[in-house]
């Protein structure tokens, strides 16, 4: 008997599968689902994401542009408040301005700096009457007068026999706030005729002849262009031009009237004026501030919402606004540091017996006149604005990308 061992196997043997006992009282298929509710949150958050994304996107993309844009302002800040405007943030964007103004109130007391007072026109007319008589020069309301504040000379192009259809001036607007000066035109009609043009998107629903830009053949004529009024979702009234009525004219509402013939007036709509077939164009914008050649009543009641909730109306900032003399003459005021109380006692002193609102904020205020020899077409380069202080080019109306609606004034034809 042998007492070898015997030889070794030359395979070890493999273990066998490893058996998982199962979870206890679980079923193999649903082992590891996690509950409904927690699938439905992740879709939800999911495409919550998804429209944040787009929704972030599209308001950058439009902010972006919008920053970059000359049609909306000179500004960034006015910029970005027209991009809020037009995008649902109207709200947000007056209670920004509100309380940026009651944080910056206009300066008490002073006197304008040089740079803000503007150059006395050079202009050399000749002697004669002309067809409605130029105003007695204005007595400031502060205590000493500046040189040559109140008085009136000659501006923009003059008629074919050398008479002068505006004259433009400077004046303190209240006796407080003194270091502001606001400028005032008078215009002649006799001599003008006038146009209402509509921006590339105010009021909306054209295209119409009269359109931003001013073209070529009409700038032959051309003397002097000056803003309209607010966004007409913000206006509280209506707009008619060429026959098309954009958007319902509102009874009661302060209207610049302009009829077929160039003939232009400012008044109540159904009180002063009736719609006619010799109605070219009626804009409006909220209430009268001078009726029967005084200021109306209630403008400094802080709590007034008749005259624009934008910056209310007790807030001094930049305004405009335009009224009619008794003896038909047209006068525009604009300027910085004035309240509403401000603009109706200005027009008043210019001798506007009825007067509105314009356009208000710095970027939206201007009023431009235009020089070079009749027949002649002009461009941007051959305006002058009425104060230094209006920082909108000369050029803007010239641009088709100009989106706000202004008024024309132009040479009639007796006079070319």
């Amino acid at each position: 008997m042998s007492n070898e061992a015997p030889p070794r196997s030359q395979s070890r043997p493999q273990p066998g599968p490893t058996v998982r006992a199962p979870y206890r009282n679980a079923s193999p298929r649903h082992s590891r689902r996690l509950p409904a509710y927690v699938y439905w949150r992740r879709r939800v958050i999911a495409v919550a994401a998804a429209l944040t994304l787009l929704l972030v996107s599209y308001y950058g993309v439009t902010l972006g542009f919008a920053l970059s844009n000359p049609s909306y302002g000179v500004s960034l800040q006015a910029r970005l408040a027209e991009w809020g405007r037009l995008h649902g943030l109207g709200g947000f964007v007056t209670w920004g301005e509100t309380e940026y103004n009651r944080l910056h109130p206009a300066a008490v007391g002073g006197a304008p700096s040089k740079n803000s007072i503007p150059t006395v026109p050079s202009v050399v007319i000749s002697k004669g009457s002309s067809p409605l008589p130029v105003p007695a020069n204005l007595k400031t309301p502060a205590a000493v007068p500046l040189a040559h504040e109140g008085v009136w000379y000659p501006a923009g192009r003059l008629t074919a026999s050398g008479k002068a259809a505006v004259y433009t001036t400077f004046i303190r607007p209240d006796a407080v706030h003194t270091s502001y000066v606001v400028g005032v035109a008078w215009m002649d009609t006799k001599i003008l005729s006038g146009q209402l043009y509509s921006g590339s998107t105010i009021p909306g629903g054209g295209p119409f002849p009269f359109t931003a830009p001013i073209s070529a053949p009409a700038s032959k004529t051309l003397v002097a262009a000056f803003n309209a009024g607010f966004r007409m979702s913000d206006a509280n009234g209506g707009y008619f031009t060429n026959n098309k009525m954009i958007i319902p004219l509102r009874p009661g509402a302060a209207s610049v009237i302009v009829y077929k013939d160039g003939t232009m007036d400012v008044g109540e709509w159904g009180r002063d004026f009736h719609m006619t077939p010799n109605v070219a164009s009626v804009r409006q914008n909220l209430n009268l501030i001078v009726d029967a050649g005084k200021p109306v009543a209630g403008l400094a009641n802080p709590n007034a919402i008749a005259w624009g909730k934008t910056l209310g109306g007790t807030f001094n900032v930049f305004r405009s606004g335009l009224g009619i003399t008794a003896d038909g003459a047209l006068v525009y005021v604009g300027g910085p540091g004035l309240s509403i109380s401000d603009l109706a006692d200005t027009l008043v002193r210019a001798g506007a017996v009825r007067a509105m609102e314009l356009d208000i904020n710095t970027d939206w205020v201007q009023y431009t006149t235009y020089s070079g020899p009749i027949g002649t077409p002009i461009n941007g380069a051959n305006g002058t604005n009425l104060l230094p202080s209006m920082v909108g080019n000369p050029g803007r109306f010239f641009a088709n990308w100009w989106v706000r609606d202004f008024f024309v004034m132009s040479l009639r034809p007796q006079y070319q």
